[in-house]
């Protein structure tokens, strides 16, 4: 396993607005870009920080854990990594392709079909129609919905939903694997599952980042477990 960083935060803070769809931090970014100033360091009426001051190296091959109490930032860290978000204040690095599983049900279509979606998902993953082709019955079997694979996903559970999105995630080609609370979702037997792919993932070294509130699950299967805190 290399120690190259594959992921760095360097002194990040991000923001939120409570009242607004977009935003300050985001008008904030796209004047910074057009015209250079900074974004503003203080708090406007309605904003918060979900992170402050977040300095982290990930390196090639690692596992680390996200651990802390909710609202400390932990699923934001996944979201600047992936790059659904972008730091109001500090640099990020992340170096190979990401496979995000991050909010559950995110980037299935409900009214197509748990196949459908594997297809749908595996692209925009990085996955060819061939590489989806091959793997397809590889994916069913260890979503272990074979019985349901032609159903409309909106008629999933919650854990049936998850079983198919981290099936599809962890049979991408993706350097970096993020995972947001797998270990809490599903029952005993894929909980197991989950931990048995990781590690073979390990063993393939590739990246991944898990966030969970189990602390000796993260402890068993994370080179290194990050306690995240709560922003005030």
């Amino acid at each position: 396993m290399s120690s190259e960083p594959v992921i760095a935060f360097n002194s990040v803070w991000k923001k939120y607005s409570r009242h607004q769809v977009l935003n300050n931090s985001l008008r904030d970014e796209l004047v910074s870009v057009i015209t250079g100033k900074k974004c503003r360091a203080e708090l406007a009426n309605g904003e918060f920080w979900a992170l402050k001051d977040i300095s982290l190296t990930v390196g090639n091959g690692e596992c680390i854990g996200l651990y802390g109490p909710n609202g400390s930032g932990k699923s934001t860290i996944l979201k600047l990594i992936s790059n659904v978000t972008y730091p109001t204040k500090g640099d990020i690095t992340v170096h190979g392709r990401v496979a995000p599983l991050i909010e559950l049900g995110a980037g299935m279509h409900p009214d197509l079909t748990g196949i459908e979606n594997i297809y749908m998902n595996g692209a925009i993953l990085g996955l060819t129609i061939r590489e989806i082709n091959h793997k397809q019955q590889e994916i069913i079997e260890f979503s272990g919905l074979e019985e349901f694979i032609n159903a409309p996903v909106k008629k999933y559970s919650s854990g049936m939903y998850l079983r198919l999105a981290f099936s599809i995630a962890v049979h991408s080609p993706a350097d970096i694997f993020l995972f947001d609370e797998v270990l809490a979702v599903g029952d005993e037997e894929f909980q197991s599952k989950c931990i048995n792919k990781i590690e073979s993932l390990r063993a393939l070294y590739k990246t991944i980042v898990v966030v969970s509130h189990d602390i000796d699950s993260l402890e068993n299967i994370a080179d290194k477990v990050f306690y995240i805190t709560r922003s005030t």
